[in-house]
């Protein structure tokens, strides 16, 4: 049995279909989804309707990401705000138009379903975003960092790695997890698409709300195998670019 972690997907559904075929995901295989399984790209719903099914299939772990968290307060609340509709919800409105209200429902109970982090037997992380507290996930005060947060990224990315570990000046939250893995914050920005090691945290969003491919990956080989850009894909709209 596989553990297979998927990047943040942005209504790309033509991708994730692609990535479930090029890494041969079978129901033997359990799946991690790092979140943000929407805005973007213009099949939103058809991806929830997808992780709805593939859930009565396959063993899965959904993680809330922030653009899920903005969506289910658009369905539930009908919260909008131009923030959210400028990056990535204004697909998201207009793909909804056709969506019943019976089928609203049921993507309201499966956002509300979603899980802030998933910590496994070998110490290893899995959230969207990142955590705050120096003492780790049980201890963060404010619960939205979860699916918010892009310091623990930042640490990363400007560790010294020339300081051990077990330094005083070494950042305490990258001490604390085997691994963590997550998305939220493109590794596209630092001019990648595979996805990036930095201290113990893996990145897996390579950047498929924008022009980067969809990702999954195999949590103990490290193999991954990637969709086509997601530009290409749907190459009559804009995603998020």
């Amino acid at each position: 049995m596989r553990t297979l972690v998927i990047g943040d997907i942005h209504g790309g559904l033509r991708a994730l279909h692609q990535i479930m075929e090029r890494a041969k995901v079978t129901k033997k295989d359990k799946l991690i989804f790092l979140g943000d399984y929407v805005d973007g790209w213009s099949q939103s719903p058809q991806v929830l309707d997808y992780l709805i099914e593939l859930n009565s299939t396959n063993d899965c772990i959904f993680i809330r990401g922030n653009h899920d968290e903005l969506l289910l307060h658009w369905l539930k609340d009908s919260k909008d705000n131009l923030l959210w509709y400028n990056h990535g919800g204004e697909a998201t409105v207009l793909a909804y138009e056709k969506v019943s209200t019976e089928n609203k429902q049921l993507h309201v109970e499966f956002l509300q379903s979603l899980q802030d982090y998933h910590l496994d037997d070998k110490q290893r992380l899995f959230i969207h975003a990142g955590f705050t507290n120096m003492n780790g996930v049980n201890y963060e005060y404010f619960p939205k960092l979860f699916y918010w947060d892009r310091t623990l990224w930042e640490t990363a990315l400007a560790l010294d790695t020339s300081i051990n570990p077990n330094d005083v000046s070494y950042p305490k939250r990258l001490t604390l997890y085997n691994e963590i893995y997550i998305g939220h914050t493109p590794v596209t920005r630092i001019n990648k698409t595979i996805p990036i090691k930095k201290g113990c945290i893996w990145n897996v969003d390579t950047g498929a709300a924008f022009k980067g491919p969809l990702t999954i990956m195999d949590i103990d080989t490290k193999e991954f195998w990637q969709s086509e850009p997601l530009h290409q894909l749907y190459f009559d709209e804009k995603g998020r670019n």
